[in-house]
């Protein structure tokens, strides 16, 4: 019994050792939670950009489409793709079956021509001695003249005829293509063969006219062929919509394609035009601006009180880092840049070191 009774009053003492200073102690049991440590920015003037990405068309700068002037046999061709050619070099030669034609007509015009001469000098040696009056020796001069025209008329005619049966290139280039094939029958309206200059590409593409408003000629531009970017200067622009697609044309320089094989003509490519631009406007990082109700607004921090204020704002043009403040905010405010549901008007906040 006398061991029990021992044994109770060890444990209540070893009890009131430990309640008893707890309760002697003023401090609080929890301390109160700490203010968030939160990140700030001040509103900076920059420029925004936004890019349209698009497709156009590799051409040449420099691009002659052949056509014969003349329908006839292809006799035989002289060139193909992908091979050089200097202004002038024969491609193919076509049988127009008019040559002969023209070249009888040619003979005859040039023996008309000769027997007028003489005949003409037989008679001014008569009306030099008076026996042929004035009207008859220019008759004579006049037929000269007649047969003169028809001759300069039939050399032209064949002129032209040997011209057509043997098609030449009219700049220097690359051929481009060259759809012919001895005796082939080809008209003025087949395409025979198509020559690259040996200028720049250009790439040609369409924009609406809210992007063509924002494009002027010495604009850059970025093309991209499999990967790998271009850049290029735009040379052209319409003022005249299609009437099919009611899209603007635009043309551009490329400043180096390099290996011409990458950017064979005709070949598409990917490019970016900038849409649209604010220049020099006030902006703040994307992320610090949320939506109530439709409208915008930040949180700005009071530096003395280091509490927060929720602040209505008019937003403008933004990318995918900064948006426009076009009122509501100026250089001297501190914008919160790390806002969550769980800031509110009037939270007090502490300030990341380091800002």
């Amino acid at each position: 019994m006398v061991k029990k009774m021992i044994i109770g009053v060890a444990v209540i003492a070893g009890l009131g050792a430990l309640i008893i200073p707890r309760m002697m102690n003023k401090q609080p049991f929890a301390e109160g939670a700490a203010a968030p440590v939160v990140e700030l920015t001040q509103p900076k003037t920059r420029d925004i950009r936004l890019e349209t990405g698009l497709v156009g068309q590799v051409e040449p700068e420099d691009v002659v489409y052949v056509y014969p002037k003349a329908s006839g046999e292809v006799t035989e061709v002289k060139v193909k793709a992908g091979e050089a050619v200097l202004e002038g070099q024969v491609l193919c030669v076509v049988d127009t079956n008019q040559i002969e034609s023209a070249k009888s007509s040619l003979d005859t015009a040039q023996l008309s021509l000769k027997q007028a001469q003489e005949e003409l000098a037989r008679q001014s040696v008569l009306y030099s001695g008076g026996g042929l009056s004035q009207q008859a020796y220019e008759q004579y001069q006049d037929n000269v003249k007649a047969a003169q025209i028809a001759y300069d008329n039939a050399k032209t005619n064949y002129d032209n005829q040997v011209a057509y049966s043997q098609i030449q290139a009219p700049i220097s280039g690359m051929v481009e293509l060259c759809n012919l094939q001895v005796y082939d029958q080809i008209s003025q309206n087949d395409l025979i063969c198509v020559i690259a200059g040996q200028g720049a590409k250009v790439v040609s593409f369409s924009v609406t006219e809210r992007i063509r408003n924002y494009l002027e000629e010495g604009g850059r531009i970025v093309v991209e062929k499999d990967g790998e970017p271009y850049e290029g200067e735009i040379i052209e622009v319409s003022f005249m919509a299609d009437s099919a697609t009611g899209l603007f044309k635009v043309k551009a320089r490329l400043d180096h394609s390099g290996d011409e094989t990458k950017l064979p003509t005709g070949s598409m490519v990917k490019l970016y035009v900038t849409s649209e631009h604010a220049d020099q406007v006030l902006t703040v990082p994307v992320d610090s601006v949320y939506y109530d109700g439709g409208l915008a607004y930040v949180y700005v921090c009071d530096m003395k009180e280091l509490s927060l204020h929720k602040v209505q704002v008019e937003t403008g043009l933004y990318d995918s880092d900064w948006i426009e403040i076009k009122s509501g905010l100026g250089t001297d405010d501190y914008v919160l840049t790390t806002w969550s549901s769980e800031l509110y008007e009037g939270t007090k906040v502490r300030v990341k070191e380091g800002q």
